[in-house]
């Protein structure tokens, strides 16, 4: 009798069918190699070094502060002082009026904003446009919601003089852009600055994706949470404020990123109400809501940003700077050891180049992994540093091309960057002894 009522249990597929394929996740293999066997973790894009004051402050103020209310539910779509005050924000930056109560929508982090977007706007059969190498969870989140990607990849173009590449190097071909539109076109993805990367898409590239989006009725899902990190004066443009762009953009933020806090999982959607209210439906019957508290002390944050808005003191001005700092040390730390960096303009992440290191990783036969995964598991288990494949940022189909390369995250302690190098240059004297 027992054996027969497992029998039954266990003949009937249990996993629906949207899931298919989409399994398998990077980060969940990558960080539990990294827990195991990395002194230094370089790896996951988040920072090791403490959320400013003024919000941790806030934090706490909002929890033993005397308003009992914030530890029950507020508004699903956004706690109300959080969403006026990225109205407030968000007109200063695109030059136009926003209604913090159809304009705006507050999700748990940008990763859930990304998944209502392509489950309240990507029919079955609806084609969804990703440029290479592209963070990894939009596949998975287009084939979910029945969609089929479509890549277009940016292709180096090395400078000529010996200098170190930057992601600026990185460019779309505009044909091989423009040929990826169709009918069957509902939605590009734009992520500048773009992760793993760390490119800053130019007006003029931008202008390129907005035209083939005007021309073609296509929507523009902007990922736009490092837009606060750009480096060497560079300026971050939002595609939502070009010609024609608004009524098409769900643009995309994230607290996690702009305040060095990644685990208050506090993100936002800006846009227009015609899609927000699709969004919206999606929201309401996944998550509902989240942390009143987190969204609360959110909100203090930004009302101190937009009182210091473009001044020195403001944490959007100094966080860049010093984080182009840690970036340069890596830089040169792995420039010294032979591993070419290819300046990244904005992000927490800079990508390089490991060529050379072909020797040290001993071969494994009839193994289909590439490259770069074998060189990134190698040297967390040999070296204790952990860092990111980048062909684990692209189609299955374009991965092969991009196998020479992995990604580094410079959020890190001053400590956590010097560990770092000392397992570098340790490294390197026993590659020339």
């Amino acid at each position: 009798f027992l054996s027969h009522t497992l029998q039954a249990k266990m003949s009937r597929p249990v996993q629906a069918r949207r899931l298919e394929g989409i399994d398998k996740n990077i980060w969940v293999e990558f960080v539990k190699l990294a827990a195991t066997y990395s002194k230094v973790n370089l790896g996951q894009g988040f920072p090791d070094f403490p959320a400013p004051d003024f919000l941790t402050e806030a934090f706490t103020r909002a929890l033993g502060g005397g308003n009992h209310m914030l530890h029950q539910y507020t508004r699903a779509f956004g706690h109300p002082p959080l969403v006026k005050v990225l109205a407030q924000f968000f007109e200063k930056l695109l030059g136009r009026e926003l209604d913090p109560m159809t304009n705006v929508m507050v999700t748990v982090g940008a990763y859930q904003a990304l998944f209502c977007c392509f489950q309240a706007l990507v029919d079955e059969g609806d084609e969804v446009i990703i440029i290479e190498p592209f963070f990894d969870c939009y596949e998975p989140m287009v084939k979910m919601a029945g969609g089929t990607p479509v890549f277009v990849p940016l292709r180096p173009n090395p400078p000529k003089d010996g200098k170190l590449m930057s992601s600026a190097d990185w460019q779309l071909d505009p044909a091989e852009l423009a040929s990826k539109f169709s009918e069957r076109t509902k939605a590009i993805v734009l992520n500048s600055p773009n992760n793993p990367l760390g490119k800053v898409f130019s007006r003029g590239e931008l202008g390129l994706i907005a035209e083939l989006c005007v021309k073609h009725d296509v929507l523009c899902f902007s990922d736009e949470v490092y837009e606060w990190l750009v480096y060497d004066g560079r300026q971050h443009i939002r595609i939502a404020s070009l010609q024609g762009m608004w009524d098409r953009t769900v643009i995309i933020g994230s607290a996690g990123k702009t305040f060095s806090a990644t685990g208050w999982k506090v993100g936002w959607v800006v846009g227009p109400d015609r899609l927000l209210q699709h969004l919206r439906t999606v929201h309401q019957n996944s998550v509902y809501h989240c942390a009143t508290i987190a969204q609360e002390a959110v909100a203090q944050g930004f009302q101190r940003e937009l009182t210091l808005y473009g001044k020195p003191e403001s944490y959007f001005v100094q966080l860049p700077k010093e984080l182009q700092q840690k970036r340069d040390w890596l830089i040169q730390s792995l420039d010294s050891v032979g591993m070419k960096p290819i300046i990244p303009e904005g992000t927490y992440f800079l990508v390089a180049d490991i060529s050379q290191f072909k020797s040290d990783v001993p071969d494994v036969p009839n193994s289909d992994e590439p490259y770069d995964y074998r060189f990134a598991k190698w040297m967390v288990k040999n070296k204790g540093l952990a860092a990111i494949p980048l062909s684990a940022f692209y189609s299955e189909a374009h991965k092969n091309n991009y196998t020479n390369f992995i990604r580094f995250c410079f959020a890190k302690e001053e400590a956590t960057l010097k560990a770092a190098n000392d397992i570098l240059q340790k490294w390197k004297q026993e590659k020339t002894s």
